[in-house]
This record gives structure tokens, C-alpha cells and sequence, in this order.
């Protein structure tokens, strides 16, 4: 009988136990460890924007702006590209025009209001009119001034351009972390101004911080 209450003993106190390792076990807090927030740094975002144009987007994970910074790009290089090749053409047929070779006739499709023995005084000497000649020439040498002025605002587009770019990444950077708290607020009153002789009206706008 003895040897009965033992037994119950040893397996209650083992329920006890086991009862009381499973509570534990329940109650351990399981911690993760907290992935740091993306905070990209300015010069890193401007040097890479410096070294290739969007690869300061690209390092401060605003890959929506990809297709605006190479649509400009590309948009001014094809205004380069097409001033260039205007102006180029324009300027040959220009010295065409002034010089005394017959065989330099590359201004003949561009003149397309008059035929050639109307203005053309190297190969119809005898029959071009003086005016027409001076018209062609006037615009000839107007059409390469403006090709040649849309070049150069291509070329300093795409300066200007390149330089938006890596101003972009940089305030990008330099915001990332920005708190925008919701206790910052904007009042805006109205104003009255001093003027000689009557008084003006204005607006004051206020920059308000509530603690």
C-alpha cells in the first residue's frame, strides 16, 4: 500500500514538473531582430548621380523618377542631333551659294519657291533677278543662325539637365529622413500694408509649431 502512495507521489510531482516547464516555454518572449531603416547619404547619392545620370535615383531607391531623368536626356540629344544636322546642311548650302562653283549646287532642293535660272547668278548668270539672289542668300544665312542657336540651347539643356539630375538626388538624400510632424501647422492671416496715401491689403503667413 506504501509502495501505491509512492508511486502516486513520484507521478504527480513529474506532472508538476513537466506542467510547469511547458508554462515557461510558453511564456518566453521570442524577440526578432529590427532591420535598420534605408538612409542613404547625400554625397554617396551625388557622386554616383556625377558619375553616370540616374545612378543616384537608382542608390536612393526612387526608381520612378528613371523615366523622367533619361526621357529628358533623350529628348535633348535628339534636338542636338537634329539642329546639328540642320545646321550643318544649311551652312553648306550657304557657302554653295556664295562661292563661284558651278558644281556646288547643294542649295538647289532647299530654295523651293523659285527655280534656279531665277536666282542662281554662278549658273544663270544672265538670267537670275539680283533680288532673288539676295532673298536666297538672306535666307539662307537666317537658317543657319537658327539651327545654329537651337544647338547651342541643346547643348546647354542637357548641361542644365545633368546638373537638375544630381541636385535631385542630393535633396533626395538629404530628405530621406525628414519628420514631417503633424504638429507643425500653417496660418495664413490677412495683412494690412502701408502705402502712401491709402492702405493696402496682403496675406502673412505663419509657420506654427504646437508642443
Amino acid at each position: 500500500m506504501r509502495t501505491v502512495q509512492k508511486i502516486k507521489i513520484i507521478l504527480i510531482t513529474l506532472l508538476f514538473c513537466l506542467s510547469h516547464d511547458l508554462t515557461a516555454q510558453d511564456t518566453v518572449a521570442v524577440t526578432r531582430p529590427v532591420k535598420p531603416a534605408f538612409s542613404p547619404e547625400p554625397l554617396k547619392a551625388t557622386m554616383l548621380a556625377v558619375a553616370f545620370p540616374g545612378m543616384g535615383q537608382i542608390y536612393n531607391r526612387k526608381y520612378w523618377k528613371l523615366p523622367f531623368v533619361y526621357a529628358g536626356f533623350g529628348a535633348l540629344i535628339y534636338s542636338l542631333s537634329f539642329n546639328t544636322q540642320k545646321y550643318n546642311e544649311m551652312m553648306k548650302a550657304y557657302q554653295d551659294f556664295t562661292d563661284v562653283i558651278p558644281e556646288t549646287d547643294s542649295y538647289i532642293p532647299l530654295v523651293k519657291w523659285a527655280e534656279p535660272p531665277e536666282y542662281d547668278p554662278v549658273l544663270y548668270p544672265e538670267s537670275y533677278d539680283p533680288a532673288n539672289a539676295s532673298y536666297v542668300k538672306d535666307n539662307l544665312i537666317e537658317a543657319v543662325d537658327y539651327y545654329k542657336r537651337y544647338r547651342d540651347l541643346s547643348i546647354i539643356g542637357m548641361a542644365a539637365w545633368y546638373m537638375i539630375t544630381i541636385l535631385d538626388a542630393n535633396v533626395d538624400a538629404s530628405l530621406s529622413n525628414f519628420d514631417v510632424t503633424n504638429k507643425l501647422n500653417v496660418q495664413v492671416s490677412p495683412l494690412q500694408l502701408p502705402v502712401p496715401g491709402s492702405i493696402g491689403a496682403g496675406f502673412n503667413v505663419s509657420l506654427l509649431y504646437t508642443f
